[in-house]
């Protein structure tokens, strides 16, 4: 993708994402969600999140695969994204206060 490409798509993701804080409730959430993805897209989106929740609550891999349909790769690189990525995931869960005192 050349670069122009990229930054069109960025703007486009950031555009995205300022929607997204626009909404004010989790019936809009819903609405909106419902209406951008497929059901689908969104079942994917939560087992991913149902994960992370799994993860950090140090549930073993075979337990998440048969809990959620998810593979052992997948699972793999949602922790690996929870433990080294940007922090989103670490975020919402001490938000939610998910994450384990230590």
């Amino acid at each position: 993708m050349r670069k122009l490409e990229k930054q069109a798509q960025s703007e486009k993701v950031f555009e995205l994402y300022q929607a997204i804080l626009k909404l004010k409730n989790l019936g809009e959430t819903s609405r909106f969600f419902r209406d951008l993805l497929t059901i689908e897209e969104i079942d994917e989106i939560s087992r991913r999140w149902q994960v992370a929740q799994m993860l950090i609550k140090e549930i073993p891999y075979l337990e998440i695969e048969k809990e959620t349909g998810m593979s052992s790769v997948t699972i793999s690189r949602i922790n690996y994204w929870l433990h080294h990525g940007m922090g989103g995931y670490k975020l919402m869960l001490s938000r939610l206060g998910l994450m384990k005192e230590k």
